[in-house]
């Protein structure tokens, strides 16, 4: 059963939608809301999995409110504007529906969304068997641990480092992979740093502020702060 919440800022769009959504007995609306700050709350409050956004709601739009949050449900945006796609597709939407709704894309998109669920329900599976699926707007690289070299937070994404091939931005959260990614040899190592130590292949430290790691698979040095450092050598060390 997939939770859903509805968030339009025209009482008449909400109904219509929640219409098509009552043909989906796989589907349950957990609530509505019209405006960013009440999608925030609604959200606090009922922890849906996937979310029917509008774009453009009064006194804000849906990118204000996944820019409030820590860590977002999936969305599919439902909006007058074609425009938007891009930008949709750039925030890893699961799809990008225009109104009117047509019933047979509803479906599509909540298909989608359910083998998305399904698939993030059980990540220490996916890494059981030996792949992991790091999903981009424009495409999905199958990648096992050992190949991912690096990850390293940047806002509301993360930039994954997968040897030999270029870098992939996701919107997801470091955490999200902390729970995915097995420790070890996987080590956070700050706020913005997790790095594989199984690829670790020379350490410098040009002062005791800072150091420099080599990793196995990336052409670039990786600088780390002092407390970074500190908490690379007490895992180095701890062997």
């Amino acid at each position: 059963m997939l939770r859903v919440l509805i968030v339009d800022d025209e009482r008449l769009a909400r109904q219509a939608l929640r219409r098509l959504l009552a043909e989906h007995p796989e589907v349950e609306i957990v609530g509505e809301a019209e405006s960013v700050a009440d999608a925030l709350q609604a959200i606090e409050q009922t922890e849906p999995q996937l979310v029917f956004l509008d774009i453009e709601l009064g006194s804000g739009d849906g990118f204000d409110l996944l820019a409030a949050l820590e860590r977002s449900p999936m969305i599919v945006f439902v909006t007058a504007f074609a425009e938007y796609a891009v930008e949709a597709f750039a925030v890893n939407a699961v799809d990008y529906l225009l109104k009117p709704v047509e019933p047979e894309r509803l479906a599509e998109a909540v298909a989608r969304a359910a083998r998305e669920s399904a698939a993030a329900e059980a990540p220490s599976e996916a890494v059981a068997k030996g792949v992991i699926a790091l999903k981009t707007p424009k495409r999905t690289v199958l990648a096992r641990p050992a190949e991912i070299v690096a990850l390293r937070a940047d806002g509301d994404f993360t930039h994954v480092f997968v040897a030999d091939q270029p870098t992939l931005m996701m919107w997801r959260t470091l955490m999200h992979f902390e729970g995915v990614l097995p420790a070890p040899p996987f080590l956070r190592l700050g706020r913005s740093l997790i790095v594989n130590r199984d690829r670790l292949r020379h350490v410098e430290t040009p002062s005791r502020e800072t150091a420099r790691i080599m990793l196995e698979g990336m052409d670039e040095p990786l600088t780390l702060g002092r407390a970074a450092a500190a908490r690379l050598r007490k895992a180095l060390g701890a062997e």
